[in-house]
């Protein structure tokens, strides 16, 4: 298997992988639609190819180029690099905006997850309308993802790998903290004392008192239509 030279090679990649890898991986990703996943590239890449090594490598070469090469968890995607955004925007691709409650559940589930409908309006102190979250559903940032271990079985909520992807995010820790949003000014100087912004969980795992929920649970609440009968 040909591999680059021990220093750099000419084209900028480094040394001990494949070029071949590279150059396949490159191709994968660009003609995907959406965000490849490290698992569908292990599966087409030469076997025992480092993934997240040959992954890596081509952010650094597509780091300073028009187009970046980004990870989303563990998915990776082609993105217009982020200062030149605004030459390839027209008129007809006004985004969408979020009302002032649909982005204070937003920022609640981001940062809380999972999370209860209950817990959310604990939180907001207020009540959290269906509205509200089918708007961030069809938007495709928020999903249910389990039920809490308590009495009634609540569903819980979380983000998605849109979500990621939308706010140029890697994974949840991505997400910004107390000084951060000060600093961007998102937090009004009249902060209470010793309020704390929460630390999201560094995967997509299940808490020990959650269960994932399934195709009957969703039916039974009402969130999906019963499927089908099999025909005879």
């Amino acid at each position: 298997m040909e591999t680059v030279d021990p220093a750099v090679a000419e084209d900028g990649t480094e040394a001990g992988l494949p070029r071949e890898a590279l150059r396949t991986a490159e191709a994968l990703v660009f003609a995907s639609s959406g965000p490849v996943s490290e698992a569908y590239l292990a599966d087409r890449l030469p076997r025992g190819a480092d993934v997240r090594a040959i992954m890596e490598t081509l952010q650094r070469e597509y780091a300073p180029r028009g187009v970046n090469l980004v990870r989303v968890d563990d998915h990776w995607a082609f993105r217009t690099a982020g200062d030149l955004s605004f030459h390839i925007r027209t008129d007809d691709q006004e985004p969408k905006k979020l009302s002032r409650a649909a982005l204070e559940v937003l920022a609640i589930i981001a940062y809380h997850q999972p999370v209860t409908r209950a817990e959310i309006e604990d939180i907001r102190g207020v009540q959290t309308s269906k509205g509200t979250l089918d708007v961030l559903m069809e938007a495709g940032w928020v999903r249910f993802r389990g039920r809490r271990r308590s009495p009634g079985r609540p569903v819980t909520l979380g983000t998605t790998r849109d979500f990621l992807d939308h706010f140029g995010l890697e994974e949840l820790r991505d997400l910004p903290g107390l000084d951060e949003l000060k600093g961007a000014g998102l937090l009004s100087g009249r902060i209470p004392p010793g309020l704390s912004v929460p630390r999201p969980p560094s995967d997509d795992g299940f808490s020990d008192d959650e269960d994932p929920i399934t195709q009957m649970d969703l039916e039974e609440l009402g969130l999906l239509a019963p499927r089908a009968e099999d025909e005879a």
